[in-house]
This record gives C-alpha cells, sequence and structure tokens, in this order.
C-alpha cells in the first residue's frame, strides 16, 4: 500500500511534466521571436530617424548652396527706340507710326524714341495727324491734328504743310476717320509728297505715311501703308485694324 501511494505521485509528476514541455518550449520560442521582432524593429526605428535626418540635413545643404549660386537668367532684351525689335545703325534715326484702332486705340507717332503725337501727350484727335520734325536736329517743330469727321479742316491742313519748312520731315496718320471732310487739294498735296495711297483714302481707312520736305528719303524703307474698313475683316466694330511703318532713315541725306 506504501509503495502503491509512493508510485502514484511520481507517475502523475512525470505525466504533467511531460504535457507542460511542449508549452514551455513554445513559450521560449515565442519569446525569443519576439525580443528578436522587437529588436529588429527598433533596430529599423533607428536607422530611418538616422537616414531621414541625414536626408534633411543633405537636403537643407542643398538648398543652402543653390541659395549662395548666382543663378544664370537669360539677359532682358534691350529696349530699342521706339520698340523696335532691332536697333537701327549709328547714323539713323528711328520711326515708327501706328494708326489708331476702333475708337479707344489712339495714334502715335514715334521718332527717336520721343512721342511726337500720343494719348500721352494729349494731341492726338480723331482725324488726320501730322508732325513736322526738322531732319537736321532731329527736334519736332510742330505737331496737330485735323478733324476730318467734323467740319472743314482740310484746308487748314494744307496750310500746316504748306508751312513746314525745306528739310522737314512730315509723319501722318489716322486716327478715326480721315477722309469724309479731306478735300482733292489736300490729297493732291499729299501726292505731291509721295504719297500713293491718299487718293484711295475710304471712310475710316487706317492711313499712315512718312514723307521728306526737299529731298528725297531711301527707296527702300517702309514710307507707307494702308488698311481699308471692311465689315468682314474688321478688327473692331465698324473700324479696321491698325497698321504700322517703322523704320531707320540716314541722318546723312541732305
Amino acid at each position: 500500500m506504501w509503495l502503491n501511494r509512493q508510485y502514484r505521485p511520481q507517475g502523475s509528476s512525470s505525466l504533467l511534466l511531460s504535457a507542460l514541455l511542449p508549452v514551455w518550449l513554445h513559450l521560449v520560442k515565442f519569446s525569443g521571436l519576439l525580443l528578436v521582432w522587437l529588436a529588429a524593429w527598433y533596430l529599423g526605428y533607428l536607422f530611418a530617424a538616422f537616414i531621414l535626418k541625414e536626408t534633411r540635413t543633405t537636403s537643407i545643404a542643398i538648398l543652402q548652396d543653390i541659395g549662395k549660386k548666382p543663378v544664370l537668367r537669360a539677359p532682358v532684351p534691350k529696349r530699342q527706340k521706339c520698340d523696335h525689335w532691332s536697333p537701327c545703325s549709328p547714323g539713323n534715326y528711328a520711326y515708327r507710326i501706328l494708326s489708331g484702332g476702333g475708337k479707344r486705340r489712339m495714334a502715335k507717332i514715334c521718332f527717336e524714341d520721343e512721342l511726337l503725337i500720343s494719348e500721352e501727350k494729349g494731341n492726338v484727335g480723331r482725324g488726320i495727324n501730322i508732325a513736322i520734325v526738322n531732319y537736321k536736329t532731329g527736334k519736332v517743330t510742330s505737331a496737330k491734328f485735323f478733324d476730318m469727321w467734323e467740319g472743314d479742316h482740310s484746308g487748314e491742313m494744307m496750310t500746316f504743310i504748306k508751312n513746314a519748312p525745306e528739310g522737314s520731315l512730315l509723319l501722318m496718320v489716322t486716327h478715326d476717320d480721315g477722309s469724309t471732310w479731306l478735300k482733292n487739294d489736300a490729297k493732291k498735296l499729299v501726292e505731291e509728297l509721295g504719297s500713293k495711297e491718299i487718293q484711295n483714302m475710304k471712310f475710316r481707312s487706317s492711313w499712315a505715311f512718312i514723307a521728306a520736305k526737299g529731298f528725297k528719303l531711301p527707296d527702300n524703307i517702309q514710307k507707307e501703308k494702308i488698311n481699308h474698313s471692311d465689315k468682314k475683316m474688321n478688327r473692331y466694330d465698324g473700324w479696321p485694324a491698325e497698321i504700322q511703318i517703322e523704320g531707320c532713315i540716314p541722318r546723312n541725306l541732305i
């Protein structure tokens, strides 16, 4: 009896140990894996933090270097006289004549980068605008507009042109309408200055013209241009698009 009672507990303990051993082994393995995973995660975290810090430091250093280094930019195109695309050669006058467009876009006459007639100067108006320039000095001597829509100013314009001294440049341009009250004798006078389009002037034609009095301008420069009003082609409601002429005039013609 005593032997049986002692034997049974020993057998029960062995069985219990045998049953619990796999559980403990799994727990040890799991703990080991958990420790390895935690260690890997922590190392990864430290590595990522280090890389991020280095990346930030490098990026900031690059940006600072860019800020210190001069940035190459294309040079700003130099503005030319009278807004020409290319400059006139030395010893030449630059001119540009722009007709009006519609009612609000006023005509302009520029000579040697000076606006002789413009909205800014307050001396542009409906009709035919004329500026007279002393060829020798390149300076404007007179500028005026002649309304050809309201009132008869054709005779005044003829007197103005005739009074221009010999050795003058005459720059002419229309704004709005320059034909309604323009008389034939005035057209003839402008034609004698070299105009080939004045006789073709129509209601609201855009017209620009440059002439010389007492000397001859070169044949290879822009002297005149015209654009007639056309309901199908007009840029503005009832008015054609602006037209312009520009060029360079040698200073040694006389």
